[in-house]
């Protein structure tokens, strides 16, 4: 299977939390990147980056991909996008992973994938807020970024932590890379 790595952007995408992931599973771990909108239009970042995407989601195909990834943004607060639910829904299905996060951990609370996997988001709270279906608080934790079952989900202050928690679920056999990447980028400082 050809390794491709699917983002699902939105207007508002939140351009700097899934950009870390995006680049290196490109450039280190070979993966091909497609971008999906919820329409043939072009979506503009919070940073103002407008982005043609390469597909739109009901063109999506859940067996093409190898991880399907949700940056946050203010999009995901405005309720249940039911297209959305059921591609993450199908992906979970097919054993394929789902990464969501900030605010678009509440598309897959959406979904109803956070009711039994250990998960995370922007604070204990913030889910129940936003998704009144939401049954899964006794599996949050508050934490960076973590993943279980096929599904991984980040704070909005963990691009760094969310990348590599994507890159131990699509190769687990590069713990010790994905380890020097973490701590490289915790430091943020280049001996």
């Amino acid at each position: 299977m050809k390794l491709a790595a699917y983002a699902l952007l939105r207007d508002g995408f939140a351009d700097w939390e899934a950009a870390s992931a995006l680049a290196e599973l490109r450039r280190t771990f070979g993966y091909s990147l497609v971008t999906i909108g919820l329409s043939s239009k072009s979506v503009v970042s919070m940073g103002g980056l407008q982005v043609s995407t390469d597909l739109q989601l009901a063109e999506f195909v859940p067996a093409s991909a190898s991880v399907l990834i949700l940056p946050g943004g203010d999009a995901w607060s405005e309720g249940e996008a039911p297209a959305v639910s059921g591609v993450l829904q199908d992906m979970v299905a097919l054993h394929r992973p789902v990464a969501a996060i900030c605010g678009a951990t509440l598309a897959l609370a959406h979904a109803g994938l956070l009711e039994d996997r250990l998960h995370t988001s922007n604070g204990a709270e913030f889910i129940a807020e936003h998704v009144s279906q939401y049954r899964g608080k006794s599996f949050y934790r508050a934490v960076q970024a973590i993943r279980h079952r096929g599904v991984i989900t980040a704070n909005g202050l963990a691009p760094f932590a969310f990348a590599a928690e994507i890159f131990r679920e699509l190769a687990p056999e590069r713990e010790e890379d994905i380890t020097g990447y973490e701590s490289l980028f915790s430091r943020g400082l280049i001996d």
